[in-house]
């Protein structure tokens, strides 16, 4: 699947007159334009239709809505931190009818060391991940396990900005993959984790079980897919970058006033309250 693609002086980009696959016919699209919509939804915690209903636009218009819209956040100050992945299961991908992962980008302000205010978000789910810690440049995908420093069970909090949670495949990459919040627990000497038991409770209820196995078979090729998209996009994973896998369970409705604890066998736990 192809990164962000550069967009022309007036941050425009689209092929007038191809039709979509419902038969409409693409616009224009005022890249910028759309990535002040989704900026603006997420600073006013409200939902919002999906873009693609008032004008249909392709998967690399997309990324280039997701690049405007981290720059909205650079422009404000915060830093990029990694990478995160999506649509890393089997069934999701035939789900959404396409043949590769997706990917956002993180930045230091998603980072949330012990807690996450819900106020802040439209509609929050939380699910299990596995977290790489990126201890080197990366710039070729065969190098990306060895610049691996440590490896660690981790937690996502997704947060579409679309109403209801429902969105085509290019307003979810718009919406930089429905990224809102991440944390991570101890990190462990680098090692396989192919298969790695996840639990994840609420107020100590169990309330998902998997493996990290639903990666892709296997996180490391989650790893090399990001490393593949961010290196096509020009992006290059640097020193303390982190690398959220995917998720190996679905994710859940995250509720106010809960304590969240994410276990993974041999990696420990990591734990967070709203």
């Amino acid at each position: 699947m192809s990164g962000p693609q550069a967009t022309g002086e007036h941050g425009r980009s689209g092929e007038h007159g191809r039709p979509d696959e419902h038969g409409r016919q693409d616009v224009d699209v005022d890249v910028r334009a759309l990535a002040a919509t989704l900026d603006d939804a997420v600073s006013g915690v409200r939902a919002i239709s999906p873009l693609t209903e008032a004008a249909p636009f392709d998967v690399p218009t997309a990324y280039a809505v997701q690049r405007a819209g981290i720059e909205l956040r650079t422009g404000r100050g915060e830093r990029l931190a990694g990478v995160k992945m999506g649509f890393t299961s089997r069934a999701k991908m035939v789900q959404m009818g396409v043949d590769d992962v997706i990917w956002g980008l993180l930045t230091d302000a998603m980072f949330a060391e012990s807690a996450v205010d819900v106020s802040g978000l439209v509609h929050p789910r939380i699910e299990p991940e596995i977290a790489y810690l990126i201890g080197r440049e990366v710039r070729s995908v065969a190098e990306v396990e060895t610049a691996v420093a440590g490896v660690a069970v981790g937690f996502e909090v997704l947060d579409s900005r679309y109403r209801d949670f429902k969105f085509t495949l290019p307003d979810v990459i718009a919406d930089n993959a429905s990224a809102a919040r991440f944390g991570f627990g101890a990190w462990h000497a680098p090692r396989a984790v192919p298969n790695v038991g996840l639990l994840m409770e609420i107020d100590g209820r169990p309330v998902q079980t998997g493996s990290s196995a639903a990666i892709l078979g296997d996180p490391a090729r989650s790893l090399r897919a990001a490393a593949r998209l961010a290196l096509g996009a020009g992006i290059v994973l640097e020193p303390g970058w982190i690398v959220l896998a995917g998720a190996a369970t679905a994710a859940v409705p995250l509720p106010k006033d809960a304590h969240v604890r994410v276990t993974g066998a041999g990696l420990g736990s990591v734990e967070v309250t709203t």
